[in-house]
């Protein structure tokens, strides 16, 4: 993480803990994030030097809203926007949502899967994952179609990787190794 989104997200934090709203602030986050990993657009809307700031402040805000980002968050991109900081908008919330999973004590776990997980199969891997994350875990969860099925976990810096893209490699790895 960089400095600068390391100070934004401590920020925030603290805008939010008086509040109460960590949670629905996580839960915005998280859809920003979200629909900057879909709009390449919005992408290159936070990342272009050539539009001014009031239009990037304007064209995020006029996102977020359609979106039902909070209020709090809302604002917060506005003035990241205003500051010339919109391009480190996608870490900034990396840095937020782990600053408060370190707060809270939880362990993140990045999880990457070829289709979205169901509820049930989300608890399964939280216990699965209990001896070594422990009891209090939070799920960063990518689905990356690339590995045709499986998971890779990681937890941090151990990763684990059954995803049936790396067994096809190591089957063709050893097929060339015998023919």
């Amino acid at each position: 993480m960089s400095a600068v989104a390391t100070r934004y997200a401590g920020a925030l934090y603290e805008l939010a803990e008086p509040k109460n709203q960590l949670d629905d602030t996580a839960k915005s986050l998280k859809a920003v994030k979200a629909l900057l990993g879909e709009s390449v657009d919005l992408r290159r809307l936070v990342a272009s030097p050539i539009i001014g700031r009031d239009k990037q402040a304007k064209a995020m805000l006029a996102v977020l809203s359609k979106a039902g980002i909070t209020d709090l968050v809302s604002r917060f991109v506005a003035v990241v926007a205003k500051n010339g900081r919109l391009a480190a908008l996608g870490e900034i919330a990396e840095a937020f949502l782990r600053l408060l999973a370190a707060r809270r004590g939880e362990v993140t776990v990045e999880v990457r899967t070829a289709q979205p997980l169901a509820e049930r199969e989300m608890q399964a891997l939280g216990q699965a994952l209990k001896p070594i994350a422990g009891d209090k875990v939070a799920f960063d969860v990518k689905v990356d179609p690339s590995i045709l099925g499986g998971l890779i976990v990681k937890v941090g810096s151990r990763m684990f990787d059954s995803s049936l893209r790396t067994k096809l490699q190591r089957l063709q790895l050893a097929m060339k190794g015998v023919a």
